[in-house]
């Protein structure tokens, strides 16, 4: 039994023990996505206290808790994954109907976003039961706090998981997002980044994020036009090791500030509504940047004989 954590699971004891914690309940707890430091002080004590642990690998559960010091029998360990999450969740269900406390943890982070646990969750909920989540280690959110995204007229992320595994799905995919004003998140495995950073190609100079390890000792984050992704990776073969997230930014705005169709089309919205509507609508029709169009809107507003524009309601 490791006695590296043995001050956290005091603290964990100290700060979290004197919440409440219903039984016949389950505990959707993250986990670290690399560094055991990142444990949450309420995630060591739940899993102090659960009476089961369900869990994606026995056998990686079991290792993380012996390194936190926790001592859980074989028996209280109970595999849940994606080739038998609906069949265990019957078991599990039995479980809190008897007052038991559930703990579910997936291999790393934040279960039921890329990992299994959403159908254990969704079984839970249907049997009337209750899930209560333990927030902790995201990949997905790490990487975004350091992309380094700034989009004024696009705000928040796609999260797209991980992309098929054909060519030609992959690359009708990726023409689709390659139309998403926002930034898109993907998750990609280290055997097929640099297949994923060749199909990425066609977005051009289009900022793409790679973040590999991410908390771990050789963690790497780097930004590079899409089109130099693949080169990037082939530099040096340590790039391709471990885990990916990649943040897609978002495309940079249009460069034809004097659209002449999205001009007009601004034109007509401005005579029979109010401008930050018909700034709006033009934008969501020609994909147009808001601000950009914006700006338009105030100078027409100010040359009412060209754009015959109605003040703002």
């Amino acid at each position: 039994m490791s006695t590296s954590f043995a001050s956290a699971l005091n603290a964990a004891r100290d700060a979290a023990g004197a919440q409440h914690y219903p039984q016949g309940a389950l505990y959707v707890v993250a986990t670290p996505i690399g560094n055991l430091s990142d444990i949450t002080l309420r995630a060591l004590h739940v899993l102090q206290i659960a009476d089961t642990i369900a869990c994606e690998d026995t056998r990686h559960t079991q290792q993380m808790l012996r390194a936190y010091g926790l001592d859980k029998s074989g028996g209280q360990l109970l595999a849940v994954h994606q080739h038998n999450e609906a069949e265990r969740a019957t078991q599990v269900i039995d479980l809190l109907r008897q007052g038991k406390r559930v703990a579910y943890v997936s291999d790393a982070g934040t279960p039921g976003v890329s990992d299994p646990g959403a159908r254990l969750c969704a079984a839970v909920q249907a049997a009337g039961l209750r899930s209560i989540p333990l927030p902790g280690a995201s990949s997905v959110t790490t990487a975004i706090s350091v992309a380094g995204i700034v989009s004024p007229d696009a705000q928040g992320f796609l999260f797209a998981g991980f992309l098929p595994t054909k060519a030609s799905e992959r690359a009708s995919v990726i023409d689709t997002l390659a139309l998403e004003p926002r930034a898109v998140v993907l998750l990609e495995a280290p055997h097929r980044i640099e297949e994923v950073a060749r199909a990425l190609a066609v977005l051009g100079e289009r900022p793409v994020t790679l973040a590999r390890e991410i908390s771990k000792q050789f963690e790497q984050i780097t930004t590079h036009p899409a089109s130099a992704l693949h080169a990037w990776l082939k530099s040096d073969s340590q790039h391709s090791r471990g885990e990916f997230v990649v943040v897609i930014h978002p495309a940079a705005p249009q460069a034809d500030a004097d659209d002449p169709k999205e001009r007009q089309i601004l034109q007509w919205l401005l005579a029979e509504l109010p401008m930050k509507t018909a700034v709006r609508l033009t934008a969501q029709i020609t994909g147009g940047a808001r601000n950009r169009i914006y700006d338009m809107a105030l100078a027409l507003k100010d040359a009412p004989h060209e754009s015959g524009a109605g003040d703002e309601a």
